[in-house]
């Protein structure tokens, strides 16, 4: 189970946090030397996890990396074909000569940042798309054979009136995607979203707005045939994400490039630090009651819920700290 962080984009979105640059070609390419060599470094911790065979490249914008690099990771894991082989991808990268290309290096599930079918509410997240440039996006993906495509959406905006939620739901629901991610907007560190709120130039959303508005979602869905697995994730039956389940199962995985997490056996998380080059490993060990408060919150968050007899009485009791999470 891999995760491999790309950390480019063209711009930056007005709500996110992820670590990522704006960089030409030649770091691309620096970048995905050092990338290759971390691989070989780690090849016997990521052979350790390969009982689920994923592949998933997130970041960032993966699809703003040049194909050849792309090709080139994909080559020197040498893993696949992969059981679930995911690529993050913004509309407006998506073109029939780049879809056939992923399917060329054996990627069978997209994930598509989407967000909004309205153009005003992308602008102001800065998105680089527009609503017919995302539903073009998608049919050239369909025309180009993937037959498992996920589409992000976001909801909890203030300026977000209910009516538009609801036609943005509908008319994800028309693509018919296999799968639909869809979160609230939160409030990131660092983002340029909070200097918005500091600076007084964004207020938040109510909590009874955002709770409208997810349970809409959670209604309109259901209607139109899509299981809520995930607090925030609904999937056609057996569309389900395989790598993101074992995330919540708790299943080690290795995570390559800067600010990429793993879970090394049960008991042991390390991150990568957040630069293009030279990026380090730190290390948590994770004491019994952190490894049993993590399962709890988990697998709350699915629909398979919690198996209550491995978890001791004395642990019944939920911590703030869970709450938080689980919110």
């Amino acid at each position: 189970m891999i995760y491999v962080h790309i950390p480019f984009c063209k711009s930056f979105c007005t709500y996110c946090d992820f670590y990522s640059e704006i960089c030409a070609p030649k770091v691309q390419k620096l970048f995905v030397d050092e990338l290759c060599r971390e691989i070989e470094d780690r090849r016997a911790e990521i052979e350790s996890t390969l009982g689920l065979n994923t592949l998933y490249f997130g970041g960032g914008t993966p699809s703003v990396l040049e194909p050849e690099l792309l090709k080139r990771i994909v080559d020197t894991l040498g893993y696949g074909p992969y059981e679930e082989f995911t690529v993050e991808v913004n509309p407006d990268d998506v073109t029939p000569e780049y879809a056939g290309f992923l399917k060329g290096i054996g990627v069978n599930r997209v994930s598509m940042g989407v967000q909004s079918f309205n153009d005003a509410l992308l602008r102001w997240m800065n998105r680089r798309h527009d609503s017919a440039g995302a539903v073009a996006a998608f049919r050239i993906l369909r025309q180009a054979g993937f037959d498992n495509i996920s589409i992000d959406l976001i909801f909890g905006v203030s300026s977000l009136r209910q009516e538009v939620w609801e036609d943005t739901v509908k008319k994800a629901i028309e693509l018919a995607p296999e799968h639909i991610s869809a979160y609230q907007l939160t409030i990131e560190e660092g983002s340029d979203l909070e200097r918005m709120i500091k600076e007084g130039r964004y207020r938040e959303a109510s909590d009874e707005q955002c709770a409208a508005q997810y349970e809409s979602l959670c209604s309109l869905l259901r209607s139109a045939g899509f299981n809520h697995y995930e607090i925030s994730n609904f999937a056609f039956p057996g569309k389900e994400a395989i790598h993101n389940q074992a995330y919540w199962r708790r299943l080690p995985y290795v995570g390559l490039g800067p600010g990429a997490h793993s879970l090394i056996g049960e008991d042991t998380r390390s991150w990568n630090t957040s630069q293009i080059s030279g990026w380090t490993r730190e290390y948590e060990h994770l004491t019994p009651e952190q490894i049993r408060e993590e399962r709890l919150m988990l697998g709350l968050r699915t629909d398979a819920g919690v198996d209550g007899m491995r978890i001791p009485e004395s642990d019944w009791f939920i911590s703030d700290s869970i709450i938080e999470d689980l919110i």
